[in-house]
């Protein structure tokens, strides 16, 4: 009897850690990749915005929505695999805090390239 309640056991075991598995089978980019993704999404927000007028709020959505889908395939990633390496970081403050200081660093940096570029 205890012999078929361990097997019982372990089959169900092995069968919610298999379940699990299949669940979480999205990556989640690391900082320095997360930190690229984000910087460039940045960009293509700040660029669309530039280039819109302002009374073209369908149209800027729609755009953005491209540009946001060419950052992806720019960095070989989906927006599934984004949005969820997001909620990790977003559940995580701690490495939500790295990610947004490094993405404000890399922006610091290259303002200051642009900088220097121009003098």
């Amino acid at each position: 009897m205890r012999i078929k309640f361990l097997f019982s056991l372990c089959f169900v075991v092995v069968l919610l850690h298999s379940s699990c598995k299949s669940k979480s089978s999205i990556e989640i980019l690391t900082i320095d990749s997360m930190k690229m993704v984000m910087w460039d999404m940045l960009n293509a927000g700040e660029w669309n915005n530039i280039s819109i007028s302002k009374d073209s709020v369908f149209f800027r959505n729609h755009n953005d929505i491209k540009l946001f889908e060419q950052v992806f395939l720019i960095h070989h990633i989906n927006k599934e695999t984004f949005y969820a390496s997001y909620k990790y970081y977003e559940s995580h403050p701690d490495k939500m805090k790295i990610l947004i200081d490094s993405v404000s660093y890399l922006g610091q940096r290259e303002k200051n390239k642009a900088f220097m570029i121009h003098q």
